[in-house]
């Protein structure tokens, strides 16, 4: 992502919030964070955001604040980054991972459902690439059996599920400010949405070594605090995210548009619009289609092979795996094109006649 065109235009903004920090030493927490919180609660209608130091962080203070751990498990696609399967993990839970849609790449609520068993505690609904998953269909037998339900919106910063946005769909919702992601910080940052107040309460305390106040430690807590520093920088920001988010989807357009028939673009759903983290499309003999796009100057990514429950980290660690031929199959064919708010038209034309000719059109 050419995160220097997106900071040019903000420069002044963002040396005026580095210098406001710089004058209050409000380096760790503070008023920027408590503001930054409000702001972007307002933003997702939620009643609370807490801050944290990473998306990973997020998930995982969520889950454990919700009291899931040892003995719980958690299901989770397939098709993922490995964080939401990680923060389950984390916590001492076990990751039951589902297959995915084969058109869009989220969570199946019927394969979802059909791993619940009695150990099942929550499912991590993960908003991938930009678009919200079917929260609606995953409510239907999750809120019966107790469950929580837990939005992985780390890609979805601003995303839409019929008239509400991403992160006051379940229970909880981790929000990464990774740079590259579509509200993105000058380095690492998370945050928390809910609505529950008694979770919020439970997560401010959690990420700040479990303080109620200052030197009074009333849980085991962990240092997971956002910078103060960041969040100053995240409220130049927020204010752009919808032109932003508006830019990402004329691209994508343009993309889809001329790549229909070439390569298999994304199914976006029209109750929810994606937002377009990334540009996927799908491909056979993925390595030499990768190299011939290089070979034309077109940089790309690869997201997210192996699967999550192929990677080594696992040995030696509970995980359980459904079917997830379709997770599979996203893992071998995934090819994400240059996707950012800024890009021109002339480099979303070269895109679109280097990938025709790649894919020998």
């Amino acid at each position: 992502m050419a995160l220097e065109r997106q900071h040019g235009p903000l420069e002044q903004e963002l040396t005026e919030a580095f210098s406001r920090v710089l004058a209050s030493s409000g380096f760790i927490l503070g008023e920027e964070v408590e503001r930054f919180e409000q702001e972007f609660a307002a933003y997702c209608g939620t009643e609370h955001c807490v801050g944290v130091a990473s998306g990973t962080a997020a998930l995982t203070l969520a889950l454990e604040a919700a009291g899931i751990g040892a003995g719980d498990e958690v299901i989770v696609p397939a098709h993922t980054f490995i964080a939401s399967a990680l923060a389950v993990a984390r916590v001492g839970a076990t990751p039951v991972l589902c297959d995915v849609d084969s058109g869009t790449g989220l969570i199946d609520p019927e394969a979802a459902r059909s791993l619940v068993g009695p150990r099942t505690a929550g499912v991590v609904a993960v908003h991938l690439y930009g678009q919200a998953c079917d929260v609606d269909a995953i409510r239907a037998f999750a809120d019966p059996a107790g469950l929580m339900l837990l939005e992985d919106a780390a890609q979805a910063h601003g995303a839409m599920h019929r008239d509400r946005r991403v992160g006051g769909l379940g229970a909880a919702a981790g929000f990464s400010f990774y740079p590259s992601k579509n509200l993105g910080a000058l380095g690492d940052g998370g945050a928390i949405c809910t609505n529950d107040a008694e979770l919020a309460q439970r997560l401010r305390q959690l990420r700040n070594v479990g303080q109620r106040r200052k030197g009074e430690h009333v849980v085991l807590g962990t240092n997971e605090r956002l910078d103060g520093l960041q969040a100053a920088f995240l409220r130049v920001k927020l204010p752009h995210l919808d032109g932003w988010n508006a830019a990402r989807r004329a691209a994508a357009a343009e993309y889809r548009e001329a790549l229909s028939g070439v390569v298999r673009v994304l199914d976006e759903r029209p109750e929810s619009p994606c937002v377009y983290h990334l540009f996927p499309i799908r491909v056979e003999g993925r390595d030499e289609f990768v190299a011939s796009l290089s070979r034309l100057g077109v940089d790309t990514g690869v997201h997210y092979h192996p699967a999550v429950h192929r990677h080594p980290a696992w040995a030696g660690h509970e995980i359980r795996t459904g079917n997830v031929s379709r997770a599979e199959a996203w893992a071998a064919e995934q090819v994400s094109l240059p996707i950012h708010p800024d890009l021109s038209a002339a480099e979303i034309e070269r895109v679109v006649d280097a990938v025709t000719i790649a894919a020998g059109g």
